[in-house]
């Protein structure tokens, strides 16, 4: 079997597993089962995984999706089944959750990526000391370290040389960091930068099977478009599960759907996908209609003549015939997607917001200078940039969580609904998923509240769960709904997609669409942004920039400043 060697890159939560497997054939899935307490996840799911294989893992929530990922790491082992790999073949795994309370500062802890050829060369030169020092040149001990040196010599300079250092710097910073970052120690960052670095160790390994899981959470804009190149252009192969229908899109072309313990393999992007799993479900759909009234056909036959001695022989092969049959199965299909509508905005003044000549500094940093922002009645508007732009302090001003220098006016008859990054930590713990709502809901939406929660993946015995022991992707979710049924006319939301599944999103942009409020939107989606926002504000170099243009006419002419942005931070 293949021999793990561990990574310490995750120890709170989870670990990141490189693997060394010893075999002939290419990435293979065998016949892998799960099993829970005699209940199946998934069974026999088999399918290769070859060079240039950009894969999109796809399917509805608890269907297996990570589970599966796990394995192909080799952080969890099936109950039946295995994953082979050619000889020397590298796995790189990056989960959805990690923590880590690492002290080494970003760049180190970056540098360690190269950990195991800066390894390789100390212990070659150990060994080359060695020899210089022994006179027992006959002995089994002298050829055993000359086989040694050999061996890893061979290795070692098999590897492409290259500047590690300016490898560490390229990578951090496609990702979002500041060269001043560099120095800072890693327990400063949240855990969505903590989750960078180890993203910019795995790639810096250069692994031939990329496994990752939400790697777009927590990721603004343009590091997200950083990531799509890389991956496209550097990476061997890719399997990736994401909420991110453009990412996905961009990134793939080939799509896995986990779906009722099996698995269909598509050769194709996500969107085309979507259309052939529909094409796929219409005819299982007519071959079990067409059975089923064969299968009628067939009862009706038994019940009529059973009684009857001359029809006996045929009878018995009719039931027979029955037993036999094996029901077509039809593919489940998410049926729990409502349309949620938000209560009637409130009418406002005619500018919600109005902030003239706004600067925020903290010490002697600059966020923003001289802002000022006018947003109509109405308005739909995203906040974009990199992260520590200024965003959210923006909006905490809007909210008068900060002090500032300027004027900032919040309209009149304002009645805000503010969904922060935190906002899941705010639900009372100690009620159950159900009274959350219950206590809030007014009208006819009591009598669809399980509605509700259950196309917000909540249902059967989760909806009486206590919000403690949710998830933080729970929280995040309950609170999100609470939302939905406030009655407010300015409506302030920042990353409000992390942690919604594709089906959830869709669920809320069409809500977000319909409502007739005014909407400010930080979001780094841009799926969920188009078609959403018709004007963008971006944040950025302690400016704050008006486009009076939709997210796409946006990107296409970030994309240019981009790269003049890029030739002015490089000296």
């Amino acid at each position: 079997m293949c021999n793990w060697f561990a990574v310490t890159l995750w120890p709170e939560i989870e670990k990141g597993y490189l693997c060394a497997l010893f075999f002939e054939s290419m990435i293979s899935v065998d016949a892998v089962t799960v099993e829970f307490n005699g209940s199946a996840l998934f069974k026999d799911i088999t399918f290769n995984i070859n060079d240039n294989d950009r894969i999109a893992l796809m399917g509805k929530n608890g269907a297996g999706k990570s589970t599966l990922l796990k394995i192909i790491a080799g952080v969890n082992k099936p109950t039946r089944g295995k994953v082979s790999a050619p000889k020397d073949a590298i796995i790189a795994y990056l989960p959805q959750h990690l923590l880590t309370n690492d002290t080494a500062t970003v760049f180190e802890e970056a540098s360690k990526a190269f950990g195991k050829i800066h390894e390789m060369k100390n212990q070659m030169e150990e060994l080359n000391k060695q020899l210089e020092t022994r006179t027992d040149y006959e002995s089994d001990e002298y050829a055993k370290i000359i086989e040694q040196v050999s061996e890893l010599s061979e290795k070692y300079y098999s590897i492409e040389e290259i500047n590690y250092d300016a490898e560490v710097e390229k990578t951090l910073m496609g990702l979002g960091f500041l060269r001043s970052d560099f120095t800072r120690p890693t327990s400063e960052f949240s855990g969505g930068w903590r989750m960078r670095i180890e993203l910019a160790k795995i790639l810096l390994q250069k692994p031939d099977l990329i496994l990752l899981d939400e790697p777009t959470n927590h990721m603004d804009i343009e590091s997200i478009q950083w990531l799509e190149e890389f991956l496209i252009n550097n990476a061997k192969a890719v399997i990736v599960i994401s909420h991110d229908k453009t990412f996905v899109d961009n990134l793939t072309n080939r799509t896995i759907e986990v779906t009722m313990g099996r698995i269909y393999d598509y050769k194709a992007k996500y969107t085309h996908y979507l259309q052939l799993r529909k094409e796929r479900r219409e005819q299982q759909q007519k071959q079990f209609d067409d059975q089923q009234k064969e299968i009628a056909d067939i009862q009706a036959f038994i019940e009529r003549f059973k009684g009857t001695y001359s029809k006996t022989l045929q009878v018995q092969s009719r039931v027979k015939m029955l037993e036999k049959i094996e029901i077509v199965q039809v593919d489940e299909v998410d049926t729990s997607a409502l349309n949620l509508k938000f209560p009637p905005a409130p009418r406002s003044g005619n500018y919600p917001v109005i902030a003239e000549g706004i600067t925020k500094k903290y010490g002697d940093h600059v966020v923003f200078k001289d802002a000022s922002v006018t947003i109509a009645r109405g308005e739909k508007v995203a906040f974009v940039g990199k992260n520590g732009e200024g965003k959210s302090t923006f909006i905490k001003a809007i909210m008068g969580e900060i002090d500032f220098e300027g004027k900032l006016q919040v309209g009149h008859g304002a009645q805000i609904g503010y969904f922060a990054q935190n906002q899941a930590s705010l639900l009372d713990g100690e009620l159950t998923v159900f009274q959350t709502i219950d206590q809030i809901a007014f009208g006819d939406i009591r009598s669809k509240i399980k509605d509700i929660l259950g196309a917000f993946m909540f249902s059967g015995d989760t909806i009486e769960k206590k919000v403690k022991v949710l998830s933080g992707g729970e929280k995040t979710r309950l609170a999100m709904i609470k939302l939905l049924l406030s009655p407010v006319n300015l409506l302030i939301l920042d990353e409000p997609t992390n942690h919604l599944d594709i089906k959830t999103k869709d669920i809320l942009k069409d809500a977000l669409r319909d409502f007739d409020g005014t909407l400010i939107l930080v979001s780094h989606d841009r799926d969920f942004l188009d078609g959403l926002a018709t004007k963008v504000f971006e944040f950025g170099n302690k400016r704050i920039r008006e486009h009076f243009e939709d997210i796409n006419g946006f990107l296409r002419n970030k994309k240019m400043e981009n790269l003049r942005e890029i030739e002015r931070t490089v000296k």
